[in-house]
């Protein structure tokens, strides 16, 4: 794939005047910018400046209401449901995870539901929200769906990640993985760099392997059969069952217990109606949370001074992957992939900003620079 670097600063002022550009306010330009580019520097570009299209598209149809104030609709001290009313995703989130440390430090441990939401970025943001405050964080979310159950040709549930955070030392640990074998957001990749996708990752109409990322990705939107294999592809022998149940654990915790939508009845016609779950539990209540700490970083480093197999010189833990990203970021700046740099020429024309003015030079280079919409 071909790409460009940028200083982090200037990708954030530009999505930043952007959303405010939409209707957002400073603070909520902040949150959602915050949230695009901690995936971006983590390395997950899929979720990052990749969105801002979908996003845009989700904004002019109306799918996302900018001005939506969510709703708690039913609380008790340790949980809480919270609708949405279509607004953006990334603030819906952020005030859920929010209301869940809140809880927890007064209660112990709390469990937020949100219904009637929209794509919220990645879910390792809020479970990080929750370990920056010293608790355990977990987040996660259903999705249109493009999950292939086992044995069947039709997506019915989300890619449904499940993502924690628990303080450690010398970082935390972080988990942050869909449940299925990959995202859409890295089909769209495939598709944009006009790559077959690799054998186990996707399933055509009829339910057989497909390495055709624009056929599969259309399918998905046009509800027509096929999409992505669970965790473990689609057959039991390899553990494909797994990832159906645990695409199932998070349908549970977003879109059960909110009684919202679940993945096979969201993005229908101009309704999003995405869900998400998040919990927080502070480690008091099972003890000095320093000696879990310690605890548990002990154990981390016992893992990453394991036996290492023939030919590997590092085994890595959960969240250290991301530490070495931010390092490389510092450095090199961070990766934008060319078409989704037209993707944000075309959408900074749509809202009348001069995209030299952030981007110069750099953003020159390329001259195809064709109508995305």
């Amino acid at each position: 794939m071909a790409h460009k670097y940028f200083n982090v600063a200037v990708l954030g002022k530009f999505c930043k005047d952007a959303f405010q550009k939409f209707g957002f306010t400073e603070e909520e330009s902040s949150i959602i910018t915050d949230v695009l580019l901690m995936s971006d520097q983590y390395g997950i570009e899929s979720h990052g400046m990749q969105r801002l299209t979908r996003y845009h598209k989700g904004i002019e149809s109306g799918m996302i209401k900018v001005k939506a104030v969510p709703e708690t609709v039913f609380e008790t001290p340790v949980s809480a449901v919270i609708d949405g009313h279509d607004g953006m995703g990334q603030l819906i989130g952020y005030k859920a995870m929010q209301t869940a440390v809140e809880k927890a430090k007064k209660s112990g441990m709390a469990v937020v539901t949100v219904r009637n939401s929209n794509h919220y970025g990645i879910a390792g943001y809020y479970a990080k929200m929750a370990c920056d405050r010293g608790l355990i964080g977990l987040s996660f979310t259903n999705s249109e769906a493009i999950m292939v159950p086992t044995n069947a040709k039709k997506a019915m549930l989300g890619s449904n990640p499940i993502a924690i955070a628990v303080p450690a030392k010398p970082y935390p640990f972080f988990f942050d993985a869909s449940t299925t074998v990959v995202t859409r957001g890295k089909l769209e990749m495939y598709r944009k760099a006009e790559k077959p996708l690799p054998d186990g990752w996707a399933l055509d109409k009829n339910g057989n392997p497909s390495n055709d990322a624009d056929d599969v990705l259309k399918n998905i939107v046009n509800k027509a059969g096929g999409g992505i294999m669970p965790l473990g592809e689609n057959e039991e022998v390899t553990g494909s069952h797994k990832g159906y149940g645990y695409g199932m654990i998070c349908e549970i915790f977003t879109s059960v217990l909110s009684q919202g939508l679940t993945s096979n009845h969201t993005h229908t016609g101009d309704k999003g109606g995405t869900c998400h779950g998040f919990i927080a539990i502070d480690p008091a209540v099972f003890g000095e949370p320093e000696m879990i700490l310690e605890h548990f970083s002990a154990f981390l480093q016992e893992l990453r001074e394991a036996p290492k197999a023939d030919g590997r010189d590092r085994i890595y833990t959960h969240g250290e992957k991301e530490i070495l990203a931010l390092e490389r970021v510092k450095t090199e700046g961070v990766a934008v992939d060319i078409k989704t740099l037209m993707e944000m020429r075309q959408m900074s024309e749509y809202l009348k900003m001069d995209f030299e003015k952030y981007f110069g030079d750099l953003a020159l280079e390329e001259t195809d620079y064709q109508s995305i919409y």
